[in-house]
């Protein structure tokens, strides 16, 4: 496996400094896989981006969480199940829906359960839903709108799920207790 440097700002490349910053500012710490992916200015400004676009848009917090964790257990990235596990709880997503979604089964909550549904099959069948896959999710009491929502956070954990699994950044203290290996 690659051994790639986990920057701080100061020592990261000219181009990932303001990224790395506000990254940093979005979570009170600079997580190692962000500070790993630093080592492409192109690479963490295009996370950045989408991950201000996604953290804005019409779903929750915990909502988010959930389609980011769904994505981190079906991509097998150890960095985001953990550190998603720990952001989901942070937002008030249930230790049982966690660790439902973490063991690949269908939350509950019938709304985490249209997410994480729509979410795990945008990455198994590359984007091609079925009429009746689109039709569950709408049925669940979101909008056509909101599929191409979960399209960008797919989009931006899917930056983050490949960076992780290729640099494998070590956990933080923090996250070390969400531990997973898929």
């Amino acid at each position: 496996m690659p051994n790639y440097p986990i920057h701080t700002i100061a020592s990261s490349p000219a181009g990932s400094k303001s990224g790395l910053e506000q990254l940093q500012q979005a979570f009170g710490v600079l997580p190692n896989l962000a500070a790993t992916i630093a080592n492409s200015p192109k690479l963490i400004n295009s996370l950045v981006g989408v991950f201000q676009q996604v953290h804005s848009s019409s779903l929750t917090e915990p909502e988010i969480q959930i389609v980011l964790l769904t994505d981190a257990v079906a991509n097998s990235s150890n960095y985001a199940v953990a550190f998603h596990t720990a952001l989901a709880l942070q937002q008030g997503v249930s230790s049982e829906e966690t660790e439902t979604i973490r063991e690949r089964r269908v939350p509950m909550d019938k709304r985490f359960a249209a997410l994480s549904t729509l979410a795990r099959t945008l990455i198994e069948k590359r984007g091609h839903l079925s009429d009746q896959e689109f039709d569950s999710f709408i049925a669940a009491g979101f909008t056509k709108e909101q599929v191409l929502e979960v399209v960008a956070i797919v989009a931006a954990s899917t930056i983050t799920n490949y960076a992780g699994t290729i640099a494998n950044p070590p956990l933080e203290d923090p996250f070390r207790q969400y531990a997973w290996r898929g």
